[in-house]
């Protein structure tokens, strides 16, 4: 488990966004691993235009910057969906103009039919979601893509929680991520990372943020990989 803290300024700046944003809160959560812990990510609070198209731009250059080439963009629902469509904005605003395309929950009987919504999925997918937890929802994405013929590319996330994975109440010694990249030989690029986190608020001057250090650094001590 490496705790080097990151100077990474589309990290940092990125952290610094979803704490103004009260998308990054601090205190005590419960994890769905039912872990306790000293911090929550909810991407489902990047709930008006301006900052989502924020959030778009985070996720443009950092899959620009990264070098993982793909010809599209897939958001499995829901939440997939807002961020595969935003996020196919923004690359195009910057000259990467790529179709995209999401899956609904229910396989509909009329019209177009089917699960698939949007450009038809071929070629290099990229597959954006918010966290990997589970890995659930990139393993129904897999299944889509590869039922429709096409080759998945990897994964864009915008939070890293670097922390152990759980199956069947016992710890892995990889996290969600790892597992992904490792089972299915994805990569996972993520915005930003724990260790990203960390770093944040060791150079807090407000004390009620640099407060969050210390039990920050214990919970990935503890669960960290």
């Amino acid at each position: 488990m490496s705790n080097t803290p990151s100077n990474d300024t589309l990290a940092q700046d990125f952290v610094a966004f979803a704490v103004q944003s009260k998308v990054l809160r601090f205190g005590e959560f419960k994890t769905k691993a039912g872990r306790l812990s000293p911090y929550f990510f909810n991407a489902g609070l990047f709930d008006d235009g301006a900052k989502l198209g924020r959030l778009a731009e985070f996720y443009a250059r950092r899959l620009i910057d990264s070098g993982v080439q793909f010809d599209m963009l897939f958001g499995p629902a829901y939440k997939g969906i807002t961020l595969a469509a935003a996020v196919a904005i923004e690359l195009a605003r910057l000259g990467h103009n790529k179709p995209f395309a999401y899956n609904r929950k229910e396989a509909k009987d009329h019209g177009e039919g089917g699960t698939l919504v949007g450009a038809p999925v071929q070629g290099r997918v990229l597959i954006i979601d918010d966290v990997i937890s589970a890995g659930t929802s990139v393993r129904e994405s897999l299944a889509l893509i590869a039922q429709a013929g096409a080759t998945p590319a990897g994964v864009a996330i915008a939070l890293d929680r670097q922390e152990k994975a759980t199956a069947n109440g016992q710890d892995s010694p990889l996290s969600a991520v790892q597992q992904v990249e490792q089972q299915h030989g994805l990569p996972v690029i993520s915005v930003a990372t724990l260790s990203d986190l960390l770093h944040y608020l060791s150079v807090q001057s407000d004390p009620e943020l640099s407060a969050f250090l210390q039990p920050v650094s214990a919970y990935r001590t503890r669960y960290g990989v």
